[in-house]
């Protein structure tokens, strides 16, 4: 019903910036939470950043002050702009959004995208 193309990830140096995004393939009347999630390997998928349909933002305390996350209802698009990168950052980054009511209700996720930060 919905699928959700992820881009932006790739080999950064510690101290880089990378700026992920997350689109939507159809047009949606309302999205209620978009977030970033990350999974390293060896280790449980976490959340990174989450943002309400109403813009209320909340982050994990890892990213805080380095990341930030940002919407455009109009194109269906959530973005996590990422400053100040960590090795320990290095991850699969996932881009979430939940639809509470309508024809495409659900959970949607996308399918992935590689961060690498490494020297």
């Amino acid at each position: 019903q919905v699928q959700l193309v992820e881009s932006g990830g790739g080999l950064v140096q510690p101290g880089g910036s990378l700026r992920l995004s997350c689109a939507a393939s159809r047009s949606i009347f309302s999205i209620n939470t978009m977030g970033w999630y990350r999974q390293a390997p060896g280790k449980q998928r976490e959340l990174v950043a989450r943002i309400g349909s109403g813009g209320s933002t909340n982050y994990a305390d890892s990213v805080k002050g380095r990341f930030t996350i940002s919407r455009d209802n109009a194109k269906n698009t959530v973005y996590l702009q990422m400053n100040s990168l960590k090795p320990e950052d290095t991850a699969v980054y996932y881009c979430n959004f939940y639809i509470f009511a309508g024809s495409v209700a659900g959970d949607y996720w996308g399918q992935g995208t590689q961060v690498t930060v490494s020297s």
